[in-house]
């Protein structure tokens, strides 16, 4: 490796780190399942974003290589360039197959080491590391201890607040344990916030009250930037869109489609708690004749080859929908592409309706800032 080091005023070399769902520039499989949502959109966005900026010399998101007949060929790809100065990494993590992110601990360590060799075949060490998520930030501080790179964090969610809600919910310590493997995730996440220099948060309420039930917690490293989203594709609409392919899918499924839209946006996780929106919706005749309900939950194909969280979800979605015989009056459309969702809010808008985001807990909010700005 070069001994070239950065000169003080000059453009900084940028790694991200975000390890697990799938990770590609193109066509993000958002809603595919519970790994692969609102954080892949937003690594890869500010991947793009640091690409643009003339302070940045390169930026490299590095992720995990995932070579499973299962999944798209994109994802077992090396590199995926973004842009002149920005590129995906994909990095051999031990097991080739796709898994979910609570098994991905014991493939970390590895995952680690196969950063350090790719770091030190670059022309020059990074700038600073910017980890996502706790599998990401055990990753990034072991990376900082070991190459004296400064580290930034971004959370996205804390396994101590997860913990918290879920035993209140009435789940048992076992159970956490045996499905979210959560005392190693907040093991994970007290030694990013040792090691952090600077943790990224969306509020002040994410540092007072979520952060501060740590260890180490340390209020002075944090700071807030607020959640963006990206205005030149999130605006209100300059055009009827019903004509689109998606307003024409909507229009398949309502008998009385100039009604107002009440519109869901989310992946099939149980926390999204869209089952509760659809039977508040089904117990009001007065709602129902007042407005459509639109419910957007993913893509699928057949849901029985979803995983056991996507399928499960669905499936209540639709025993809901049958429960409360709401045929005519709510759209739940099987496919929808990324560009796609901007015309949904829009339709909704022009609708005079209204955007529902019923989750249990939303730490970050995209789709809620996304609804705003086009009109909602």
């Amino acid at each position: 490796m070069s001994a070239r080091r950065r000169t003080k005023k000059a453009p900084l070399f940028i790694v991200l780190l975000s390890v697990h769902g799938l990770v590609r520039g193109h066509d993000p499989e958002l809603g595919r399942d519970a790994d692969t949502g609102g954080q892949v959109k937003y690594v890869v966005e500010l991947l793009r974003a640091l690409g643009e900026s003339p302070k940045v010399e390169r930026a490299v998101l590095l992720t995990r290589r995932v070579m499973d007949p299962a999944v798209s060929p994109d994802y077992a790809v090396a590199e995926e360039p973004l842009s002149a100065k920005a590129s995906i990494v994909r990095i051999e993590c031990g097991e080739e197959g796709y898994i979910r992110k609570e098994l991905l601990w014991d493939h970390l360590d590895s995952f680690s080491d196969n950063v350090v060799t790719f770091l030190r075949s670059q022309d020059r060490m990074p700038d600073v590391i910017h980890s996502h998520y706790a599998d990401a930030g055990y990753v990034g501080a072991r990376l900082a201890n070991q190459l004296g790179i400064p580290l930034v964090h971004t959370g996205h969610s804390l396994g101590r607040s997860k913990r918290l809600r879920l035993l209140a919910g009435g789940a048992t310590r076992l159970q956490l344990e045996a499905t979210y493997n959560i005392s190693r995730r907040i093991e994970a996440e007290e030694m990013t916030l040792s090691v952090a220099e600077r943790v990224i948060t969306s509020t002040r309420q994410e540092i007072e009250e979520q952060y501060g039930l740590y260890d180490f917690y340390q209020p002075e490293r944090m700071r807030v930037v607020p959640p963006g989203t990206d205005m030149s594709r999130f605006h209100p609409a300059r055009e009827n869109e019903w004509g689109t392919d998606i307003g024409r899918e909507l229009r398949r499924f309502l008998k009385r489609s100039s009604k107002p839209m009440i519109l869901a946006l989310s992946r099939p996780d149980p926390k999204k708690n869209i089952v509760t929106l659809i039977d508040a919706y089904g117990e009001s005749p007065e709602l129902q004749e007042a407005a459509n309900l639109v419910v957007v939950a993913g893509n699928r194909d057949d849901i029985q080859d979803m995983d056991d969280g996507a399928r499960g979800v669905l499936s209540d979605i639709l025993l809901a929908f049958d429960r409360h015989d709401l045929y005519g009056r709510v759209a739940y459309p099987k496919h929808h592409k990324p560009e796609e969702v901007a015309v949904l809010y829009r339709l909704a808008a022009a609708s005079r309706g209204v955007f529902v985001n019923p989750a249990l807990t939303e730490p970050f909010g995209l789709t809620l800032l996304e609804a705003a700005a086009c009109g909602l």
